[in-house]
């Protein structure tokens, strides 16, 4: 799976990421720290990256419509985290991957499980 990390995620899962096999490229590494999310966003879309970020604006799915973007994935940590959090966010990521399809969805990593979000339907499709 292409991936890519925001500013906000530890770098140092990168290579936890990558030895599970997926292409993995982060905001900072792309000159992108700082940029408004809706540019991040774009970037992602352009390249068919999965967005993994602990931003929850992107949980908006009015504004941010899953079904438009390679996948969003929200990692929300407790508020004292450590680095073993982040290290079994990013495992439940990979086994999550490794069992089901991210492209068009809206995980949210929380206390050891993925909570899945359908896209919204527009009022116009129906």
């Amino acid at each position: 799976m292409k991936l890519k990390l925001d500013e906000n995620i530890d770098l140092r899962v990168v290579t936890l990421l990558q030895l599970a096999g997926h292409d993995v490229a982060t905001v900072p590494g792309q000159g992108l720290s700082s940029a408004p999310d809706p540019e991040v966003i774009d970037v992602c879309r352009r390249e068919g990256r999965c967005l993994v970020t602990c931003d929850r604006g992107f949980g908006n799915r009015l504004k941010y419509n899953p079904s438009n973007y390679s996948g969003i994935v929200i990692i929300r940590l407790p508020s004292r985290y450590t680095f073993a959090d982040w290290r079994e966010a990013i495992e439940i990521l990979i086994t999550g991957l490794e069992s089901a399809d991210v492209i068009g969805k809206l995980w949210i990593i929380q206390q050891a499980k993925i909570l899945e979000y359908q896209a919204i339907e527009s009022e116009e499709a129906n």
